[in-house]
């Protein structure tokens, strides 16, 4: 009997599971509330707990796999740590590409000289005094630092020169945009990078907490970490690269869902606290985005599987819609359920909620609260964020007592942007608790906060519902109207017909609602999905159901779906992929762009031979340090020539290796 260990650590739980490799069963599992800063609580909650219900001993472990949601939510919800970007040899207007300048946003960004030209030659030298003045310039509280160099895939020595200068003179974390990804693009391969100095602090500690846990208790076993493709990799090689676990928690999502069900084809609709991630499942296998991750805004680099994100989960914010008919939208920010709340600060939570229904218009900020999560004081603040860490030094307070001037409420923004403090508010896991489908916090506080909210008005002066249970059933009608149109836009996105219209109009349009109604009159209409909806998530089996109904297909809510993405954490395998170009300056001058430079053959399949076999060498050794002992190579060459005059000319060609294979499975 080999035991698997997955951990997935989400926004608002941690979960564990214990699999039998042999058997295919989950023989445990449990969940802890994921613990903010500090991770190894809940991590060590959850694992504890599995391990106590199974009656397995910590060295019988034979594997841990860690899936995560931490840095999709961080990057959905705008959060990380501040970076800065080192970006070389750019034109001051590339910054407003691919969504550049928006990822960097007020972070600092040292724009020098250098830069290569497409053959990989120095197109302008590196300015080193400026580079380095501005290394040494830096603010205190930088986390890490994004390094962009103008075909950096064709040379990257400005970078691994910037590199070194940051990690000479400053002991920050460098993310350099050629390790990341071998396309061209600067912006976009810049972007890539940026989002991945900001998570790396994030990422890191989880796998610290985890790691220390797992010391602790005395699993000697392999640690393992889900990418965003649903392949394992070691949790060292995670810790350089988190952004390539962004869609880790969905990935593994997909690979449960397959698992659990056997089913080979559907859409798999992973509902979390913070986001629902959708994804086609065909001929058993995810599909994988050839543009790269989507998450939030941004389109990364990175292989992903091609899920679509939505910020819709059982924590999301209720928003009361402006205008005279009134009405519901939900997230996509992350809020903490006050009923949640109440389970850590009951007095708190219940004096101010029954203050607040003493009036019969509440403010609008009655019932919400800020909550720090900060294990140590935050430095670089500036005078407003500085006020309001100050206010909660206490602990949480109700909003009303935190904010006290306009001014301080883009500041809190900020705080909550970067992780500091967390907004407490009415959620649809409020509403569930309140209508009886979840039983886990404090119902009463539930059961106030609605009512509460119920009493706030519409335009056109009435009250949003009579009561807090008719709102609670408005959320969750909501929520369950939110997740149909996910799953209709990742329909009709991933659907073979070419349609002439965007995704989200096409799930809006009248005549497809109007098809989900059955419509019957001079014109009838009918509409629904073409394949089943697999449900996964802690809230699937509350919310989902009436979804099958409404899109007239079959809705699975399988056994264990609310472990679902630990479990797809250990049923997958190893895979590592690189790939390497060549190019050609002129007939009989074919370069290959190595990690050192670029290195000139005067025969075009010497060079691809040379550069196929440095690829198989550095995937193979990347897969046996994961674990791997059958490492499985597939290579792919992908050779563009024309022909000129009845001559062939080369132009480029690109050489991608694949090593594959389960990790070894025993511990140590």
């Amino acid at each position: 009997m080999a035991l698997l260990l997955g951990v997935d650590t989400g926004g608002t739980y941690t979960d564990a599971v214990i699999v039998d490799d042999e058997t295919n069963t989950v023989l445990a599992k449990a969940k802890a509330l994921t613990s903010r800063p500090d991770l190894s609580l809940g991590i060590g909650g959850a694992i504890g707990a599995v391990l106590e219900r199974s009656s397995i001993k910590p060295a019988q472990i034979e594997m841990v796999s860690l899936s995560t949601t931490l840095a999709t939510n961080a990057l959905v919800e705008g959060q990380g740590g501040r970076i800065a970007l080192i970006f070389i040899g750019f034109e001051a207007a590339e910054f407003s590409r691919a969504g550049l300048s928006e990822a960097v946003g007020n972070d600092p960004v040292i724009s020098v000289a250098g830069g290569h030209s497409h053959s990989g030659s120095e197109s302008t030298p590196l300015d080193v005094a400026t580079l380095e003045a501005g290394i040494v310039d830096l603010p205190a509280d930088i986390t890490g630092i994004a390094v962009a160099s103008r075909f950096a895939t064709r040379n990257p020595a400005h970078e691994i020169a910037a590199r070194d200068a940051v990690l000479r003179l400053r002991d920050i974390p460098v993310t350099c945009s050629h390790e990341l990804s071998s396309a061209l693009g600067g912006p976009k391969r810049a972007l890539t990078a940026v989002l991945n100095a900001r998570l790396i602090g994030l990422i890191a500690r989880l796998i610290r907490a985890c790691e220390g846990h797992l010391t602790h208790l005395g699993i000697n076993a392999r640690l393992m970490v889900v990418r965003g493709d649903g392949a394992l990799v070691s949790a060292d090689l995670a810790k350089v690269k988190p952004i390539e676990t962004i869609l880790s928690g969905p990935a593994a999502s997909i690979a449960g869902a397959s698992w659990l069900t056997g089913e080979t084809d559907g859409l798999v609709s992973d509902i979390g606290g913070t986001t629902t991630d959708v994804c086609l499942l065909r001929d058993g296998k995810p599909s994988i985005d050839p543009n790269g991750a989507r998450v939030g805004k941004f389109r990364t680099m990175v292989e992903a599987v091609a899920m679509r994100t939505w910020g819709l989960g059982g924590d999301s914010e209720v928003h009361l819609v402006e205008g005279l008919g009134g009405g519901l939208r939900l997230g996509p920010r992350r809020v903490m359920p006050i009923s949640l709340l109440a389970v850590q600060h009951s007095e708190l939570v219940h004096e101010t909620l029954e203050s607040a229904l003493l009036r019969d218009i509440p403010a609008p900020e009655m019932g919400s609260f800020v909550v720090p999560l900060w294990s140590a004081p935050p430095i670089g603040l500036d005078q407003r964020e500085q006020a309001i860490i100050d206010r909660l030094s206490g602990g949480p307070l109700p909003r009303g007592r935190v904010v006290l001037t306009r001014l301080e409420g883009p500041a809190l923004q900020r705080l909550v942007s970067r992780g500091h403090v967390i907004v407490a508010g009415v959620t649809p896991s409020d509403a569930a608790h309140l209508l009886g489908m979840g039983d886990r916090w404090d119902r009463e506080a539930a059961e106030k906060s609605l009512d509460l909210l119920a009493r706030r008005r519409t335009g056109s002066g009435d009250r949003i519902a009579p009561d807090g249970r008719t709102l609670a059933e408005m959320i969750i009608a909501q929520i369950r109207k939110q997740t149909a149109d996910c799953l209709l836009e990742a329909a009709f996105a991933d659907d073979s017909r070419d349609w002439q219209a965007e995704p989200e109009a096409l799930a809006a349009h009248e005549l497809v609602s109007a098809g989900l109604d059955r419509h019957s009159g001079i014109l009838k209409t009918q509409l629904s999905l073409g394949v089943p909806v697999i449900g996964l998530g802690a809230s699937a089996a509350s919310f989902y159901p009436p979804v099958g109904a409404r899109l007239g297909t079959r809705m699975i809510v399988p056994e264990h779906a609310d472990v679902a993405n630990a479990v797809g954490a250990v049923v997958g395998q190893v895979s590592m992929q690189m790939s390497g170009t060549v190019t050609s300056a002129g007939e009989g001058s074919y370069i290959v762009h190595l990690s050192e430079g670029p290195v000139q053959f005067a025969d075009r399949d010497t060079a691809l031979d040379i550069l196929q076999s440095r690829l198989e060498s550095e995937t193979s050794a990347r897969a046996r340090d994961a674990g791997v002992e059958e490492v499985r190579l597939s290579v792919t060459r992908d050779i563009r020539e024309v022909e000129i005059e009845n001559r062939t000319m080369f132009i480029e060609a690109e050489v991608r290796v694949t090593a594959q294979g389960r990790p070894r499975i025993a511990a140590g």
